[in-house]
């Protein structure tokens, strides 16, 4: 809402980056910065305790948790979505790819959240994390990325959550690049599985 009152409505890149951007946010917010917390609560008051002696698993707790917390995130998602693409005079007849944009860029931020506060050495540690995370994921992706620095792009490029909203943003274009869109969320899958198998070591090594 603070952002249409200095960004034009309609088919313009600044306006696709701010609603595709706010509604990845959302995610962001539960899967990165408060899973951060809850594990980081969890490692450092005992509650992984009880987790270790339940016959599963360690990669069935963190990905339950992660899909719990990300499952959360949908209405959410799909309401500023809608509420943005409104304000801003975009379509809304593809708001389906959320659908897939959701549960891949969750995976890839929930997986970095678990092994943020299972791997660091303090509590406060994990929350700090989590909202620095949940900083950059609003810094770097609300803003267009076309109008950053350079330096600042690269740091973007090394964001999961990036890939998530330009896959979203491409598709308010009248002709998307559906190909660029499928590299984009391939790239959240990719870094989604590889955040996942972190956080899997993380707790294996927290539970020790």
């Amino acid at each position: 809402m603070m952002m249409r009152g200095v960004v034009d409505p309609g088919d313009n890149p600044s306006a696709h980056a701010v609603v595709s951007g706010s509604a990845v946010l959302v995610v962001a917010f539960v899967a990165l910065n408060l899973l951060a917390q809850y594990f980081g609560k969890l490692r450092h008051t005992g509650g992984l305790d009880h987790y270790a002696t339940l016959p599963v698993p360690p990669a069935s707790v963190v990905l339950g948790t992660a899909a719990a917390y990300a499952s959360f995130t949908v209405p959410g998602v799909f309401v500023t979505a809608a509420a943005g693409s409104w304000m801003f005079d975009l379509p809304m007849g593809r708001l389906w790819i959320l659908l897939a944009v959701i549960p891949l860029a969750g995976a890839a931020l929930a997986g970095l959240g678990a092994a943020l506060g299972l791997l660091a050495p303090r509590q406060e540690l994990a929350t700090l994390a989590g909202q620095l995370g949940m900083s950059a994921a609003l810094l770097l992706g609300v803003l267009p990325a076309s109008r950053l620095p350079v330096p600042v792009q690269w740091l973007r490029d090394l964001l999961p959550s990036s890939y998530g909203v330009d896959a979203f943003a491409l598709t308010f274009a009248p002709q998307p690049d559906w190909a660029r869109v499928l590299l984009d969320l391939g790239v959240c899958g990719a870094v989604g599985l590889g955040s996942l198998t972190l956080a899997t070591w993380a707790y294996r090594r927290a539970a020790r």
